[in-house]
Formats: structure tokens, sequence, C-alpha cells
């Protein structure tokens, strides 16, 4: 009971800071400067990750660039210095732990502390549970998530020191609520929203509110990884319509970036409207791809 009558003291605080948060949606954000700033980016060598250099290149970043790809990563850079930046290339297998840890440690002799982390690196496999090999799942625990941990440790005790810095986590729609025949891919994408969230909290009780965090959620992405990807809710996203609106929310320290924006609204009312309206709902965005199913109904 005193837990309901301090809630209900606190609803003039909710209506200030929705008036708030509505004033602000017709007042443009301050973008903040990050000239000179040291980016790292995982999975640099081709698709999100080598648009997303580009444009802290433009910014007058330093790039540090990661890739398992070399000779993606090596084009990364190439353009990138072109643009004015200097950028550092390192091979690094971002589902390996040692070799994240051995490289940061390269990246700190030879570039210096990273003060903006974008986890970027990801991969995803398209089939039902049965069909998906114990090593994928495997797999994309690791680069979807576990390189995550690896990586901010490495790094965020410099940004912490100085309480300054921002940890980027790419993560994706599928990170908020299930679809068939992404099991792993969801599960992951579920777990480095879960990281986000977490280590925001950590921050602000560690006090260390100079280092920010933002977390980039958007739909299917027109890069090659799903194949034949559809929803009533658009189509695939373009690349750089996504690295637009993720900079963007660096820049202006979002601290969740949903792509397209409908997503946000959908997350909210998956948690409140009944089941079966949901399943009606869930038929109506009718999310297809191309998927290898190993489960047959014949076999039962």
């Amino acid at each position: 009971m005193r837990f309901l009558l301090d809630v209900l003291l606190l609803l003039p605080l909710l209506l200030i800071f929705t008036l708030e948060s509505l004033l602000k949606l017709f007042i443009p954000k301050k973008r903040k400067s990050v000239t000179g700033e040291i980016v790292l980016i995982t999975g640099a060598g081709h698709g999100i990750g080598r648009l997303t250099a580009f444009e802290f290149a433009k910014l007058k970043c330093r790039l540090v660039l990661w890739d398992i790809n070399k000779h993606g990563l090596e084009e990364t850079a190439d353009e990138c210095k072109r643009l004015g930046s200097k950028a550092h290339a390192f091979v690094v297998d971002c589902s390996d732990r040692e070799d994240i840890y051995s490289s940061a440690k390269k990246v700190k002799a030879e570039v210096g502390d990273v003060s903006i982390l974008v986890n970027n690196a990801g991969v995803v496999y398209t089939s039902d549970l049965f069909a998906t090999q114990d090593p994928q799942i495997e797999k994309t625990f690791e680069v979807n998530i576990l390189a995550h941990f690896w990586t901010t440790k490495a790094f965020l005790p410099a940004m912490m020191k100085h309480n300054h810095g921002h940890i980027v986590t790419v993560a994706s729609a599928a990170g908020h609520t299930g679809v068939p025949f992404l099991l792993a891919y969801c599960s992951s994408k579920f777990a480095a929203v879960g990281f986000h969230k977490a280590l925001t909290e950590e921050l602000a009780a560690l006090k260390r509110t100079g280092v920010k965090t933002t977390c980039l959620c958007p739909n299917f992405i027109n890069t090659g990884f799903i194949k034949n990807p559809s929803t009533s809710l658009g189509p695939a996203l373009e690349p750089e319509e996504v690295v637009n609106r993720l900079i963007n929310g660096i820049l202006t320290e979002q601290k969740m970036i949903f792509i397209p924006s409908s997503i946000n609204f959908l997350t909210v009312i998956e948690r409140v409207l009944p089941e079966r309206f949901l399943a009606v709902l869930r038929r109506k965005i009718d999310v297809r791809f191309d998927a290898v199913i190993g489960y047959k109904v014949n076999e039962q």
C-alpha cells in the first residue's frame, strides 16, 4: 500500500515530464561535436559498419576499424582516408574473446583510448530451430552479444576514468519481438537490448553520466544478409537511411533509436493488448523472408 501511495505522489512529475517530452519533439536537439574522437567500429568491412565509418570520417574523427574480412576492411579504411580521416584497420574475429582482448591492447598502444565504441558486428542465420546447427547458434551469441561484453570491458574503463565517451549497441527490432525462423538471432538481439539498458543503468548508478549509451533497433535492412524480406510495415530499409538516423542519434545522445518509429509504438502495445488480438496483428504485419525449415510435419 505504501508503494502505491508513493507512486500516486509521483503523478505530477509524470505530467511535467510527459509535457517536456512532447515539447522536445518540436525543438531541434543540439548535436554534440565529435571532432578528434577515437571511434572504434566492429564489422566495419561492409554494410552499416562501413557507412557508419564514412560518416564519422566526415566528422573528422580518428577511426579504428575492425572486421574479419581483410579485403572489405581495407576498402573501408582507404575511403575513410580519402575523406580526410586517419583510419587504422585491424583484422579481428569478434567471435573470439582472446582476439578481441589482444586487439584492444594493440589499439590502446598504437592509437590511444577509444572514446566512441560502436558494437556493430553481427551474424544471422535464417532457419528454424532444427535447421540451425549448434555451431551457428554459438556463433550468433559470440558475435551478436558476447563480443559486446569483451569490447566494452576493454574500452569502457578509460571512458569512465574521464567520465566521457559513448557506447553504441547495434541491435534490431528483433530484439523487442519474436520472429519465427530467427530464433537464435532474436535471442541474441534481446540480449543486446538488455545489455544496453542494464549498462545505461549501471553507468548512472556509478555516477558516470558523461559516458553515453545508444541502442539502434531497425527493421529489415537491405544489406543482403536476409533474403527477400518483406513486411506490411514498409519496404526493407536502405542502409544510408539507417546510418543517417544512427549518426544523428549518437550526436543528439538518444538512448533508443527505432527505425521505422512505428516499431516503438508496437513494442508498447505488445505489453498491454490481449494475446489473441496480437496474433491477428502479427498476421497483418506479415513478416516474410527466405528461410530453411528443418521441421517436417509428416515426420510426426
